[in-house]
This record gives C-alpha cells, sequence and structure tokens, in this order.
C-alpha cells in the first residue's frame, strides 16, 4: 500500500510494518500488526473441563439433568508487550464441565471412611427399644450425618467421619434411653514432621437389658428405696428411664441409669414365653391402704384380683389366680397374655431368695386383641432409617409388629413419635370389627411430604401462569 499522497496528522507517525498513520505508541505499530507479533492470550486454555460431583455439589452450583453442558464465558484481557507498550483483547472460553465423584464421596460409597463409630448394644431377645429409639432418631434428625448405619445382632452401629458427630449421637442416646458407655481410640496414622495424629475412636453405648412388658424382680434393697414396693415388678414402659409398676399394689417407680447399674436386675421372661390365659371371674380392688413409706401408685390403671384359665388347657378345670394392675381392662371372657411362674423353673438370685408365698402364680402383662384385624385397619406408618441389615431373625416381622401395637396402647410413648398417615391403605370397617383394640386418631398423625407433593408431580414445572 502506498500512502505518499495521504495527508498525514503532525501528532501521528506511520506503523513500521504496514505504514499506516497511527497515534503514537511505544512500539510504533499499529494494533492489527501487533497482534500478529505478540499472542497476550498465550497459555491461557480456550477450553477447560471441570469435574463436578453430584453428591457434593462442589466447583459448580448448578446442576444439569445431561451427561455434560456447556459454559461460556468472554474475557477481557490486559498485558504490556513491546517497549511497554499495552495491548487489551477479548476472547471467549468454554467450559466443559464432566460429573465425576470426588474422591471424599468415593470413599463415603465404599462404606469404608470413617473417624468414628458409636455401636449401641441391648443384650434382650426383643427390640422394641431399639425401635422406639429409631424413631427418636429419625425426628431429631440425627441420623442424617452417619456415614453408614449397619444393623446387627443385639445392636447397631453409626459411623461418621468427625468424632464430634459420634459424640453429638452419645449424647442424645444418654438423653433418651437409660445407659452407659465408654470410649476407646486406635492410632491409625502418625505424621513425624508436622506432629499430627489420625485416630478412630469407637464409642460403646450399652442400654439395660429390660424392655417393655418384661417381668424384672428388683434386689430387696432397690425396692424399698423405691418406696417399699414389690420385687417382682412389670415394665410399662422404657424411656430415659425404666416405668415399672407393682401388680400388686399399683406402685409405681422410675430406675435410671446410675441406679439401674449400681443395683441391676435382669428380665424373668422374654415374649416368647408369654401365655395366652382367658378370664373366668375378676373382682376389682377399691381403696386398698399401703403400709408406711409407699411411694406413688398409678391412677391410669385399676388393681383387681383375677382368675384365669390357659386357652390351652380348657379341657381341664386348672384354674389360677392373680392380682393384676389391668382390672380397668379386662372383663369376663377375654383373652390377656401372661407368664406363668407357677410352672416354670427361673433361675434369678433375687427371686430364688424371695419367700415362695411373695411369688405370684401369674402375673398379666396386656390384654389379647386379634391382631390380623388391628393390621387391616391400621391407617398409619413409621418412617424407618436407611440401613445396612445383616443375621437378621424371622422372628423380626413379629417384634415389629408388637412396638405398632404399643404404640396404639400407649399414648404417653407415641407423643415423641412421628406417625404419618398411610395415604395408600384404605382401613377395612365392620361391624363385627369393633373389637375394643386402641387406635391413633387422625389428629395424631402426620402428612408425609414426598418431593412429588413439592413440585406438582415428577418433573413438572413449578411456575405456573
Amino acid at each position: 500500500r502506498c500512502y505518499v499522497h495521504a495527508p498525514v496528522c503532525h501528532s501521528c507517525c506511520l506503523c513500521c510494518t504496514c505504514g499506516i498513520p497511527i497515534p503514537p505508541n511505544p512500539a510504533n505499530m499499529c494494533v492489527a500488526c501487533l497482534r500478529t507479533q505478540v499472542d497476550i492470550s498465550e497459555g491461557i486454555p480456550k477450553q477447560v473441563t471441570v469435574h463436578f460431583c453430584k453428591q457434593c455439589e462442589r466447583l459448580v452450583s448448578c446442576i444439569s439433568s445431561s451427561p455434560q453442558f456447556l459454559i461460556k464465558m468472554k474475557l477481557t484481557i490486559q498485558k504490556e508487550v513491546m517497549n511497554g507498550a499495552i495491548l487489551q483483547q477479548v476472547f471467549v472460553v468454554e467450559f466443559v464441565v464432566q460429573y465425576q465423584m470426588c474422591d471424599d464421596c468415593h470413599r463415603v460409597e465404599a462404606k469404608d471412611f470413617w473417624k468414628a463409630v458409636v455401636q449401641v448394644r441391648q443384650k434382650t431377645v426383643h427390640k422394641k427399644t431399639f425401635y422406639y429409639l429409631e424413631q427418636l432418631i429419625l425426628k431429631h434428625k440425627l441420623h442424617q450425618n452417619a456415614l453408614n448405619i449397619k444393623e446387627i445382632h443385639e445392636g447397631i452401629d453409626f459411623y461418621y467421619g468427625s468424632k464430634q458427630h459420634a459424640q453429638k449421637m452419645v449424647d442424645f442416646l444418654q438423653c433418651t434411653v437409660p445407659c452407659r458407655s465408654k470410649t476407646s481410640q486406635r492410632l491409625i496414622s502418625h505424621d513425624i514432621h508436622s506432629n499430627t495424629y489420625n485416630y478412630k475412636s469407637t464409642f460403646s453405648v450399652e442400654i439395660v437389658p429390660v424392655c417393655k412388658d418384661n417381668v424384672v424382680c428388683l434386689s430387696p434393697r432397690l425396692a424399698q428405696s423405691l418406696g417399699n414396693m414389690g420385687q417382682v415388678c412389670v415394665c410399662v414402659r422404657v424411656t430415659s428411664t425404666i416405668h415399672l409398676i407393682d401388680p400388686r399394689t399399683l406402685q409405681i417407680a422410675e430406675v435410671d441409669g446410675n441406679t439401674y447399674w449400681r443395683n441391676p436386675f435382669s428380665s424373668l421372661c422374654n415374649p416368647r414365653q408369654l401365655e395366652e390365659f382367658i378370664v373366668m371371674d375378676i373382682d376389682i380392688i377399691r381403696d386398698q391402704k399401703l403400709g408406711a413409706g409407699a411411694g406413688m401408685r398409678s391412677n391410669k390403671h385399676t388393681l383387681a384380683d383375677v382368675w384365669v384359665q390357659k386357652t390351652s388347657e380348657m379341657d381341664t378345670s386348672q384354674q389360677y389366680h392373680c392380682r393384676t394392675f389391668l382390672g380397668h381392662l379386662l372383663n369376663i371372657g377375654d383373652l390377656v397374655m401372661g407368664f406363668d411362674f407357677a410352672n416354670s423353673n427361673i433361675n434369678d438370685e433375687f427371686l430364688n431368695q424371695m419367700n415362695p408365698h411373695h411369688v405370684p402364680d401369674v402375673v398379666l402383662i396386656k390384654k389379647s386383641y386379634d391382631r390380623s384385624r388391628r393390621v387391616k385397619r391400621r391407617n398409619w406408618k413409621l418412617q424407618e432409617m436407611a440401613r445396612d441389615r445383616e443375621g437378621m431373625d424371622t422372628d423380626d416381622e413379629r417384634q415389629y409388629q408388637d412396638f405398632l401395637e404399643d404404640l396404639e396402647e400407649d399414648e404417653a410413648l407415641r407423643k415423641n413419635v412421628n406417625i404419618y398417615r398411610d395415604a395408600s391403605k384404605i382401613p377395612v370397617e365392620s361391624d363385627t370389627d369393633d373389637d375394643g383394640a386402641p387406635r391413633i386418631s387422625l389428629m395424631e398423625m402426620l402428612e408425609e411430604l414426598s418431593l412429588n407433593d413439592a413440585t406438582g408431580g415428577e418433573g413438572a414445572d413449578m411456575m405456573t401462569d
């Protein structure tokens, strides 16, 4: 190009490469020529792959349903080039986002990355206390920090990524069930340069080996300290304390964890040993006087003398007399579950030391209802924790049904439990179904929320016109 005849401003100069008039600059070169000589974006990648973990949502905060998606970003950069000249350039960088699980989430999914474990144990054959404890954990959302939950024989293990979360679970257990705990730790690694130690901690929590509906025999010393109540008692509830009732006097008492471990006692029978009796006669006892120093009496139960007969011995004339706290529930002809002391061989330290005349022939536990009818008309359900199960007993379903019936029968027990209406189940009702079995009212039930409820259906648009 020839610029001989082109007018040139006195304040302009010519580009040393192409010769066009340009404002003076330290490089004496136009922008077009300068860009052919120097690329200030050199070293800056024009396409970047970003790995995004769906589990923890690291690196980006947006989520796409496609396997990968593209993000374009326009960048404006400046750089000092020849002789101090400043060059500015605009270009586009493409970010390709790909889904890939991070290392931390890989360890969590592998179920083997944990720094603390809480091992909860109860040496009983029934899991009523564990079912109740599960509902408390769900209600307070303490299971959300656990990396893994594993159910094993006689207990359940909670694995955590930090010792603080495990300690929080132990503190919660000590406030909700009578138990005791101990802690141990094992050294995994040690960095001598930074003087840091890596430990795995184990919290062992032992719950008292007593469940609801267990018959127990207290030591004479403990029975006296609880208001001179009888040694043979029935456990009517296990919450943060053990709730006991004397079937001969209606005296009630609560035993906390510390008191139990100082004066331990065990169950005399398990639920499988309960037998079915039929009520032949009943006589309500009113205005019974208690001795000096007696403790509190229950105002929710009624004392009665009852004559019962085993349903398995209806072809005989053998009847048993006992005193019971179920006088407000029983009528002649009712079925009731009880423990037969007269024909049982029990090896218990405190029971063997008792006067035989003070040991009852039969201890009645609870009134019996038709289970199949109760299941048909049950229009509620409970939530369950997601956990690994191993070595499960075939008797677990029966034990779970026992726990559901306990919730129906005990209003105080279900106050601490979230009960949800089962919309998928229509209760079957008929005139012959009303056998007096306790039920849970609709006022006590919660509506279970799901993702479909919140979005108006799977994949539905939440925005409306």
